[in-house]
């Protein structure tokens, strides 16, 4: 996992400063990273994404690809910040997807509005923030100055599936 969360990161690279922006698809294709097309199901009763008015809200998504979490644990203990915001990128990843599969294109996106990011954390870990901003990063490469946004980061004993990330998304169309 290490390995592949520090590819992730250095991927990322700096933000763009450009004025003129491409479409949150093809930004995502040139980092080698795509909102899957298949949306992650629910592990719970609920749906993973609403449409209310100009926003739509996701539930909150794990790092999970083809099936299965990248990850397990909590941070501080059995993973490192670099892990964590590879998990917090694919967690955006497939809120992007859940995003897509209710508006049918990201081009909709006029803005990211809000992030929010639990980590499951050992009981002396204090950097959240740095793994969330492993998903603002993405956000903002993804979507430019449209992708800043308000983010609340917790600090959680346990998530789901002991996943060690989740995230949900509020972006208005």
């Amino acid at each position: 996992m290490s390995e592949r969360a520090n590819w992730v990161v250095r991927l990322l690279g700096p933000r763009r400063s450009s004025p003129a922006v491409p479409a949150p698809d093809a930004v995502l294709a040139e980092l080698g990273l795509s909102p899957r097309e298949v949306v992650v199901p629910p592990a719970a009763v609920h749906v993973p994404v609403v449409r209310a008015g100009a926003f739509v809200f996701t539930s909150g998504q794990l790092p999970i690809r083809a099936g299965e979490l990248i990850a397990t644990g909590r941070l501080g203990e059995t993973l490192g910040v670099a892990d964590g915001q590879a998990c917090a990128q694919w967690c955006v990843l497939n809120a992007l997807s859940a995003i897509r599969s209710e508006i049918g294109d990201l081009g909709q996106v006029k803005r990211v509005v809000k992030v929010v990011v639990y980590v499951a954390s050992g009981a002396l870990f204090t950097d959240q923030a740095l793994v969330a901003d492993g998903a603002s990063e993405l956000l903002g490469r993804a979507f430019g100055s449209a992708g800043r946004h308000a983010r609340s980061t917790v600090g959680v004993s346990a998530l789901p599936l002991d996943a060690p990330v989740e995230v949900d998304l509020v972006v208005e169309i």
